[in-house]
């Protein structure tokens, strides 16, 4: 009886290891590329995860690889996210200080403001302002999957997010070179100048780069204040959630709220991931997560997410992003110099 039991789930899970793997071997394989670029040749990795992606296009036609790379995309994302949690804690973000804490989530809520309240300005459709300006105002990259994740569903998200993540990943790498200089330029200094770069620089590896190439002081403030932006990610995606599911008109279909048009679906309430991330994160707070337990979070959570975007990657076909418009683009931009402009004055004050 226990041997019929045992080999039927041993069946089941050989037929669903059949079903993912090879598109899950090869986002695998395209994390492990952009990671050797990044630490060879100092690239964001990012940035290579989805260009590597977008060059192997035609394997999200190849009928074996589409189940694992939709499955890369969509399920490893969530955990990799979830897992960012243990990079986080209490402890952390009160080593700042409160005036430190209040400038970063203002700073977060107001790029999210700026970014919709510009939407029909740039002529771009709210969901999409809202998925750029929580990308530049949170946590670049890591931020675009997450919202993605509970953002209304239509036919052209996956081509935003890629847009979005292109977009943040390239200014944020610009922004690593060029904001240590302008800083000190303009007269920041010690912990200001590792406020500015940590509230400012989209991606957490950037920020690493920027204020570590300043000194370990400024390094050490402007990581903290990176993480701070990254702990907001929770959130602001469960309000997000609310306020689409509430925003979403129309009726149920198949136990799926669908607006009158039929193109977007509304997201769950609290998604299982967003409350992974604050479980862990609570449990990183409180001592409760062993170290070794942790790093193993941090490191699972870095490559999960590389391989999402190399899935994600896969999916997008070029010539589908010319439909975007570089007023997205542009939106990206000012985003970018808004809450450049606004943690300035803040310091300033």
């Amino acid at each position: 009886m226990t041997g019929q039991f045992l080999n039927r789930y041993y069946s089941q899970f050989c037929h669903i290891v059949h079903r993912y793997y090879p598109g899950v071997i090869v986002a695998g394989i395209l994390a492990l590329a952009a990671q050797f670029i990044s630490d060879y040749y100092g690239a964001p990795t990012m940035l290579m995860a989805l260009l590597f992606g977008m060059a192997l296009n035609f394997l999200s036609k190849e009928k074996r690889c589409v189940e694992g790379i939709n499955f890369t995309a969509q399920k490893v994302l969530r955990v990799g996210v979830c897992l960012l949690g243990a990079r986080i804690s209490f402890d952390m973000i009160s080593a700042v200080g409160l005036v430190n804490v209040a400038i970063t989530v203002m700073a977060v809520l107001a790029t999210i403001g700026f970014g919709i309240a510009m939407s029909k300005w740039f002529n771009i459709d709210r969901y999409f302002a809202f998925l750029t300006s929580g990308s530049v105002a949170i946590c670049g990259a890591s931020a675009a999957l997450a919202i993605a994740a509970i953002m209304p569903k239509h036919k052209k998200r996956d081509e935003e997010l890629i847009f979005t993540v292109a977009g943040v990943t390239i200014l944020s790498t610009f922004a690593m070179i060029l904001y240590p200089i302008l800083g000190q330029k303009i007269g920041l200094s010690g912990d200001a100048l590792g406020v500015f770069l940590g509230a400012t620089i989209h991606d957490v590896a950037q920020v690493v780069g920027a204020g570590y190439s300043v000194d370990e002081p400024t390094g050490d403030i402007a990581t903290i204040i990176k993480l701070l932006r990254v702990a907001m990610l929770a959130p602001v995606v469960v309000i997000a959630g609310l306020i689409i599911r509430f925003k979403i008109g129309g009726k149920k279909i198949g136990g799926r709220k669908i607006d009158n048009r039929g193109e977007r679906e509304s997201p769950p309430i609290l998604p299982v991931f967003v409350l992974g991330f604050i479980v862990i994160l609570l449990a990183n707070s409180f001592g409760i997560l062993p170290h070794i337990i942790k790093e193993g979070f941090q490191i699972t959570s870095r490559w999960f997410l590389v391989m999402a975007i190399a899935a994600f990657g896969m999916k997008i076909d070029l010539s589908e992003l010319r439909h975007i418009g570089m007023s997205a683009f542009f939106l990206i931009i000012a985003e970018t110099i808004f809450v450049a402009v606004f943690v300035t004055s803040i310091l300033f004050v």
